[in-house]
């Protein structure tokens, strides 16, 4: 069965008619994305092994690795799964994989996949992911999980060296290097607070890496940071790669990192919403309410199809609301919104509407999309 809307493809204003809501790429601004991180890393010599978790796209992982990206990460298990399944074969799953029956499908994605590696912050699920892998036959690489002071995941700098001393002597593990993600930073809207929180943590982060050095365990793999950390991060001279991975779309939480500002990526993912109600003087209903977007993050900003000054906000399940106090909206009417935050909304979603202009190009599938586990 054609996905829906496939039939607007290549049609000129096919944009205007998508049904809705609909998860919408402009590619050109994803393209310009893509390439001006990719020299941005080139600039500064680091490597680039972008965050998947935003996309969930085998598609996108392809464009990223063709401009230059070393790999992909991924959040989940899941999410590698279905990437190693359209092809991409150099992965880091940074979240650890602890239970009986997720090591049994990491090994099983280790058999598959050219170059996986997974973290890990525990000397017992270390000891367990030895059991595995030598039972599978071959190695499985480790990053060992720093805790940067978020306390989400990660061992702490002063305990790193034992759990670094026990991959590297086991037999089915290969000590690959460290993993460090600053998540707690890169939101910070204070550039100097935002600079200085991350720069520290990367110092700590330098100084554990001399002293693996002195202990003959020197990592070979630094891997970190984030978006909003992304012009920060490569002058603290640490990490090898980043882990980038909202820049490609970007949503209203990022752009508004940079505030006053012209955000240094652009907006590139949109909803598209049409309104199905306007009966009230200045209200207007649509047809994406809270199922349409995450809502962690508060309110869609609109980028287009509304009078200037109009306001979104979520007027149910189904249906969202825009307040206006010039022109008015009718029945039919289109309007993109800029999405609160990308990467849960795209879990929304099977499929991306990609387009260039008004015109339909493309319907990406979302493999990765619903993999929580």
């Amino acid at each position: 069965m054609s996905p829906l809307n496939a039939d607007l493809l290549d049609l000129p204003g096919g944009r205007a008619k998508l049904q809705t809501p609909a998860l919408v790429i402009d590619l050109d601004a994803l393209e310009r994305n893509i390439a001006a991180m990719a020299e941005h890393a080139r600039k500064h010599g680091v490597a680039l092994r972008p965050h998947a978790k935003t996309h969930k796209s085998v598609e996108i992982a392809r464009r990223q690795i063709a401009a230059g990206a070393l790999g992909i990460c991924c959040a989940k298990l899941g999410e590698a799964e279905a990437l190693a399944d359209g092809g991409i074969e150099s992965i880091l799953i940074t979240s650890p994989v602890v239970t009986d029956r997720g090591i049994a499908r990491l090994l099983a994605l280790n058999a598959r996949v050219a170059d996986l590696m997974a973290v890990c912050d525990n000397q017992m699920v270390a000891a367990r992911l030895d059991e595995a892998a030598r039972a599978g036959g071959k190695k499985l690489r480790i990053l060992i999980d720093i805790d940067p002071g978020l306390g989400r995941t990660g061992v702490s700098p002063a305990e790193a060296p034992a759990l670094v001393g026990f991959v590297a002597q086991a037999e089915g593990l290969e000590y690959a290097g460290l993993q460090c993600y600053a998540g707690q930073v890169q939101h910070m809207e204070s550039a100097n607070e935002r600079r200085a929180a991350s720069l520290s943590a990367l110092k700590e982060l330098g100084a554990l890496r001399a002293a693996l050095t002195a202990q003959g365990l020197a990592p070979k793999i630094l891997s970190g940071g984030g978006t909003g950390t992304f012009d920060i991060d490569p002058d603290a001279r640490v990490l090898t790669e980043l882990q980038v991975g909202s820049y490609v779309f970007m949503d209203r939480q990022y752009n508004e990192v940079w505030p006053g500002a012209r955000a240094p990526f652009e907006t590139s993912l949109y909803v598209q919403t049409t309104v199905i109600s306007a009966n009230r003087t200045g209200l207007a209903t649509t047809d994406a309410g809270f199922k349409a977007f995450a809502t962690d993050a508060g309110a869609p900003v609109i980028a287009r199809g509304a009078p200037e000054g109009a306001s979104y906000f979520f007027f149910g399940d189904e249906q969202g609301g825009i307040i206006y106090s010039q022109s008015k909206l009718v029945p039919g009417d289109v309007v993109s919104c800029v999405v609160p935050h990308c990467d849960p909304t795209v879990n929304l979603y099977g499929c991306f509407h990609v387009v260039r202009g008004e015109m339909l190009v493309g319907i990406w599938p979302i493999e990765g999309r619903g993999r929580s586990a």
